[in-house]
Order: C-alpha cells, then structure tokens, then sequence
C-alpha cells in the first residue's frame, strides 16, 4: 500500500512541477526553429497595443513598447486579475526584426496562441488570440 501512495504522490509531482532535466538533455536539446527574418520594412500601420478582448480586464490596453510582463502580479506591466494565470505567467517582446514574440514563464496552466499550448518563444501578430487563464488578448494597430 505504501509503495501505492509513493507511486500516486510521485506522478502528481511530476505533473505539478515537471521533470529535472540533466545538463547533457539540457545541450542536447534543439533551440527554437526560427524562421528565416524578412526584410525590415515599415508598415502603413504598425502594432501599436495589446488589448484584453475577454476576461476580469476586458477593454484594458497596454502600449506596444519594450517587453510586456504579463501575470497577476502587481509587478507584471500587463495584471491580468486572473485565477488561472501564475504571478509571472508570459512575456511579449519583439525580436530584431521587428516582429513580436510571446514566451511562456513556465507557468502552471500554460500560454495558448489561438488554442494551441505554446512550448517555445511564438511569433504572434494582428489575427492572432493569446490566451492567459480565462483572459484573451490580441495585438491591435
């Protein structure tokens, strides 16, 4: 019976809190498959703000401008107020060639961009819904 509830407690943790990975899967892994950059070019008009389309801040805007902590807690640029999102849930930021990209910061319930679980650093745009707990966001121009 002991040997039960080791095996139960085990396997809770581990889906609470992940597996540790070794140094050698660590160098081993591959890195994010980024794609080739474009070319800069400057758009009529540009990103300019992420909006909260559903949730406890629905109609809250924040400018697009550096990187975007998103999460409940009161540090994060973007508070979400949501009992489903981690203190310091995702981050938005642009890479060098100007586009944006959401990262999720290990977070319990994990960050989705149009109901896919990110895994890795996503570029995101215009038509694209990222999904914190029960909060929907969205870049707008």
């Amino acid at each position: 019976m002991w040997l039960f509830i080791l095996f139960v407690a085990n396997t809770i943790r581990t889906d609470l809190f992940g597996r540790t990975a070794t140094a050698s899967e660590l160098n081993d892994a591959p890195g994010p498959n980024w794609a080739k950059p474009a070319k800069k070019r400057r758009r009529r008009k540009d990103l300019t703000r992420l909006a909260v389309i559903a949730g406890r801040r629905t109609g809250t805007e924040v400018p697009l401008d550096g990187e975007i902590t998103i999460g409940r807690s009161a540090d994060c640029v973007l508070d979400i107020d949501d009992d489903y999102a981690s203190g310091h849930h995702a981050q938005l930021w642009q890479d060098s060639a100007g586009r944006w990209v959401v990262t999720d910061l290990q977070s319990t319930n994990g960050t989705y961009v149009n109901g896919a679980k990110i895994a890795e650093p996503t570029l995101v745009g215009p038509n694209d819904v990222i999904r914190i707990g029960r909060s929907q966001l969205k870049l707008e121009r």
